[in-house]
C-alpha cells in the first residue's frame, strides 16, 4: 500500500449537490456528492462488481471501495454519470494529500463503453480539481492509456504487482535481529501503536502512512480479516525491565475467491530499519500463507523502488501486472 508547504485546497460542494457538466450527448447528466446514500452505494458497487467481471480486475481500489459506505469522508467526492437515468459511470475523487494533486479512479459500465463517458467523467474531474488532477489506470490497459492521452494527462507512476508460487516456497529460515521477537496482532489493544508505527515507516508515502483508525476498523471489518495473518516485530527497550516496542509488521491478506496470498503491508519504523527485519518479516508472513494451502503469493511495489524490487525478485517474485498513475502537468 502508498504516497513544505501548504496550497489552496479546492472548494468542497455541499452533499447531494448537483454539477452539471456541459456535455454534447442528450440525456448525460453527472451528479457530484460528499456523500452516498446506501441506495446509492449500492448501485456503484455494483456497477464496479459488474465491471470487475468484465475485465477481469478492479477499477478503483480497496480503499476508494471502503469509502462508498460509511458516510462522509473528509477529502472524497463521488460522481455519478447516468445516461436516460441509469447509472453508467462512476469516479471517485481524493484529496487529502497535502502536496500532491487530488488522485482519482473512475470506471464506466462494460456495456456502455465507447460513447464518451469516460472522457466525460474526465473532464469533470479536471474542471472539480482546476485542472490540478493524478488518475490511476488499474492495468494499465489501452483504452485506459488512450484517455489519458485525450484528456492531457502524463505517465507518473508504475505499481507493479508481483507474484509467486508458494509451493514450493524455497526461501531461506527468516532471521530476526537480536532482541526482536514477533507475535501477532491484538485487535483493540495493538491499534494505536500499529497506527504510530505505521504513521512513520509510510510517512514518505501518504496513502499508506495517513491510516486513521477509522480506516484500520474499516480493514478489521471486511470478511479478509485475519489477526492471525498480522504479524508484529517487538524490540526489547532499554532498561532491562522486560518491557518492549513495537518496531515493524507483516500484515497478510487472502483473497479467498481467487485462492490468492498477499503481502499487503510490510512496515519498519526508521530507526529499526536496515538489519534485515523486513525481510524476515516477509519470510515469516510468505510462510504463513504457504500453510494456509494458498498456491500463489502476490503484492505491490513502486517500479521505481528499485531495492525493494530487487529483494523481492530474489524472493522468487516477477511481475504480474502494471497500475499507472497519470497526472496533469501543472
Amino acid at each position: 500500500m502508498r504516497r513544505a508547504g501548504c496550497r489552496p485546497r479546492t472548494p468542497r460542494r455541499a452533499a447531494h449537490r448537483r454539477a452539471h457538466v456541459p456535455l454534447p450527448a442528450p440525456g448525460r447528466e453527472i451528479q457530484t456528492l460528499d456523500t452516498l446514500s446506501p441506495d446509492q452505494a449500492a448501485a456503484v458497487s455494483e456497477l464496479l462488481a459488474e465491471a470487475a467481471q468484465s475485465d477481469g480486475r478492479q477499477a478503483v481500489s480497496e480503499q476508494g471501495r471502503l469509502q462508498l459506505r460509511g458516510g462522509h469522508r473528509e477529502g472524497v467526492r463521488h460522481f455519478l454519470l447516468t445516461a436516460g437515468g441509469t447509472l453508467v459511470g462512476y469516479a471517485q475523487l481524493e484529496d487529502t494529500d497535502p502536496v500532491e494533486a487530488p488522485a482519482a479512479e473512475l470506471v464506466v459500465h462494460p456495456s456502455h463503453r465507447g460513447h464518451g463517458h469516460g472522457r466525460a467523467l474526465g473532464a469533470a474531474l479536471l474542471a472539480a480539481t482546476g485542472k490540478r488532477l493524478r488518475v490511476w489506470a488499474h492495468g494499465g490497459k489501452s483504452a485506459a492509456r488512450h484517455l489519458a492521452q485525450v484528456l492531457g494527462l502524463s505517465l507518473f507512476r508504475e505499481l507493479r504487482q508481483l507474484r509467486r508460487p508458494l509451493s514450493p516456497l524455497n526461501i531461506a529460515e527468516p532471521v530476526l535481529p537480536p532482541g526482536v521477537t514477533v507475535r501477532t496482532f491484538v485487535p483493540g489493544e495493538d491499534d494505536a501503536a500499529w497506527l504510530s508505527v505505521n504513521s512513520a515507516a509510510f510517512a514518505h508515502h501518504p496513502e499508506q502512512g495517513a491510516l486513521t483508525q477509522r480506516d484500520l476498523d474499516d480493514r478489521k471489518a471486511e470478511p479478509w480479516f485475519d489477526p492471525k495473518g498480522f504479524f508484529l516485530a517487538e524490540r526489547e527497550t532499554e532498561g532491562g525491565d522486560g518491557s518492549s516496542e513495537l518496531i515493524g509488521f507483516h500484515w497478510t491478506k487472502v483473497h479467498a475467491d481467487e485462492q490468492l496470498g498477499e503481502v499487503y503491508v510490510v512496515g519498519i519504523r526508521p530507526d529499526a530499519q536496515g538489519g534485515g527485519l523486513g525481510k524476515a518479516l516477509t519470510a515469516i508472513g510468505l510462510r504463513h500463507l504457504a500453510s494456509e494451502g494458498l498456491p500463489t503469493a502476490m503484492l505491490y511495489v513502486d517500479a521505481d523502488n528499485t531495492a525493494a524490487v530487487s529483494v523481492y525478485e530474489r524472493m522468487g517474485f516477477t511481475t504480474h501486472e502494471v497500475d499507472l498513475m497519470y497526472r496533469t502537468e501543472s
